[in-house]
């Protein structure tokens, strides 16, 4: 009925079945942005938010959604996770912080879900610690930009 892989043929929904994939070194990275007021951004680079260091707690959000990704998104596969990186740039021109993930394991699926559910958790923590100044941030771009290892081999976005 489906083409798409966590459906039967029956059009039942399903975990996709990777016993025989073979284990492989994977990586995964991934994009997103925080748009707010020049003032909450030079708050946060001023550590002047009250909840405290909000690029940290950030981070520490990120690393721990990506390790609890399966528990959140249905058909996603519990994976031991070798390394998680989260950084930020915070680009006064834009008044926005961008987030970059980089996800890395070594088994039979990709990390790309990790690696967006990383960048989302610290997008809505930076939001979470800085909406009593600015309710007005916007969160976008969030983007897989690399993902390379497993039978699909590398893809990279053009243009990030």
């Amino acid at each position: 009925m489906s083409s798409l892989s966590h459906f039967d043929k029956g059009g039942k929904a399903r975990m996709v079945d990777v016993s025989g994939k073979a284990v492989s070194g994977r990586e995964a990275v991934a994009r997103g942005a925080v748009y707010m007021k020049k003032e909450t951004l030079d708050l946060i680079g001023d550590s002047g938010i009250s909840k405290g260091d909000v690029l940290g707690v950030a981070r520490v959000a990120g690393i721990m959604a990506a390790k609890k990704t399966s528990d959140l998104i249905p058909m996603c596969h519990p994976l031991s996770i070798s390394s998680v990186t989260i950084d930020f740039e915070i680009d006064a021109e834009k008044c926005r912080v961008g987030i970059e993930s980089r996800v890395r394991i070594t088994d039979r699926t990709g990390v790309e879900m990790e690696a967006l559910t990383a960048v989302s958790v610290a997008a809505l923590t930076i939001y979470d610690m800085c909406k009593s100044v600015d309710r007005e941030m916007v969160i976008s771009d969030v983007m897989l930009t690399v993902k390379s290892g497993g039978k699909s081999g590398t893809f990279r976005r053009r243009n990030t």
